[in-house]
């Protein structure tokens, strides 16, 4: 069986329905970080650690999801992408128990890599066959998916919020979680495609580095994503202390930005096929760079405000189309996923400390000028993504024979 035949295997009911498994794939895997999200200063204090010492233990969780992420690959290749990614996944969810139950930095530290690990294989997988899905479809669903996993974080989110308010241990409350997360998971797995590797296909190599096609794809993500972790790391703090605003009112501009980007991600895909991914991304950049300006240029904060929600709403689906384009980039889809989720996790944890060291030596105005200049970035960059563009693909490609490295099992 060719990859080209996969098509009368898979009928166009079994690929709707897998397109709503992985939805609620994302959805899970975005719970697990808002719970984890609203317990970290429960976790600072049973483990003793300053902030300091906390800011170098969450950074192991990006440390080791940029290391596990290559793996994905090569362990959908000897399992199959279905078994795979309920493994995975099932790893994920669990791992929310660690970091609540470490005692101390070491622990904290080494529970966080894990977390870290775990988090970035299932995200490769899962973006792997959301790909798979949208291409059977012939349809955008990549920009919906993740703003499916926005929706999971800010489930997530609310019931961390509660079990904080009611005092309750983080260890209870992540136990339980995990549990609920764990079994929602699997559910949700089985409905996905159970694609399997051809026989005579070479397995993908353990540890490799990205390929030409995903350090290009994924500039432009890094683009989006430093953008995206300035703004919601340091929009509060921005309108607190440059525009003199009250605690609430800048604490709200980051919920703005979060919902911004959570329903532009929803809605995304309707514009993706009505648009097509190039201008899509090529627009999205205008938006984002005119909010940058209005970030840094306006004596107004509800003007500031207004710039935080275009920056928002202009980067929302490059990530989402990065990872298609990547998918569709080369014979070896998860490699090239694996390459851009490096990229997208590292620019995710470098921009908070980059913004802050910037306007330590400058200001935040300065430090939100590089975040408008990254922005325009994706006015310049956003060719690249041709890949991922299908109204690009069905006219150029047509007749074209299937690159696809996966086939379900007969």
């Amino acid at each position: 069986m060719t990859a080209d035949s996969t098509d009368t295997v898979f009928g166009t009911e079994q690929v709707r329905r897998a397109r709503f498994a992985v939805a609620a794939v994302f959805t899970v895997h975005g719970a697990v970080t808002g719970s984890f999200a609203t317990r970290v200063p429960w976790i600072q204090d049973h483990a003793g650690v300053s902030a300091g010492q906390l800011g170098l233990a969450l950074a192991f969780p990006a440390i080791g999801a940029s290391l596990a992420m290559p793996l994905a690959g090569a362990i959908s290749h000897r399992f199959g992408a279905r078994t795979a990614l309920r493994g995975l996944l099932a790893l994920w969810t669990l791992a929310l128990i660690l970091p609540s139950m470490a005692p101390n930095l070491l622990t904290l530290c080494a529970a966080l890599f894990v977390y870290g690990a775990t988090a970035g294989m299932s995200d490769v997988a899962m973006n792997a066959l959301g790909v798979e899905v949208e291409n059977r479809l012939d349809k955008s669903i990549m920009s919906g998916l993740h703003g499916m996993w926005s929706v999971g974080a800010l489930i997530g989110s609310a019931a961390g919020t509660v079990a904080a308010h009611l005092g309750t241990d983080a260890r209870l409350h992540h136990t339980l979680a995990a549990l609920v997360l764990t079994t929602l998971g699997l559910i949700a797995c089985q409905g996905v495609l159970d694609l399997h590797s051809r026989p005579d296909e070479e397995p993908p190599p353990r540890f490799t580095l990205p390929p030409k096609s995903a350090l290009i794809i994924g500039a432009v993500g890094f683009c989006a994503v430093f953008a995206e972790g300035a703004s919601l790391d340091w929009s509060a703090v921005y309108l607190r202390d440059v525009m003199d605003t009250s605690a609430g009112l800048a604490a709200a501009s980051t919920t703005a930005f979060a919902l911004t980007m959570a329903v532009a991600r929803i809605a995304g895909d309707k514009v993706v096929d009505r648009f097509g991914a190039v201008r899509t991304v090529r627009v999205g950049g205008v938006l984002a760079t005119v909010g940058g300006i209005l970030v840094v240029a306006s004596p107004d904060a509800v003007l500031a405000m207004c710039g935080f929600g275009l920056l928002g709403l202009g980067v929302a689906v490059v990530v989402p189309l990065a990872f298609a384009a990547a998918g569709r980039s080369g014979p070896n889809p998860s490699q090239a996923i694996a390459g851009v989720a490096t990229i997208t996790y590292t620019s995710g944890l470098i921009a908070p400390s980059a913004i802050g060291s910037l306007a330590e030596a400058t200001s935040l105005v300065v430090s939100f000028g590089l975040v408008t200049v990254l922005a325009f970035g994706l006015v310049l960059g956003a060719g690249v993504l041709r890949a991922g563009d299908r109204r690009q693909m069905s006219s150029s490609d047509a007749g074209a024979p299937s690159t696809k490295s996966a086939e379900p099992r007969p």
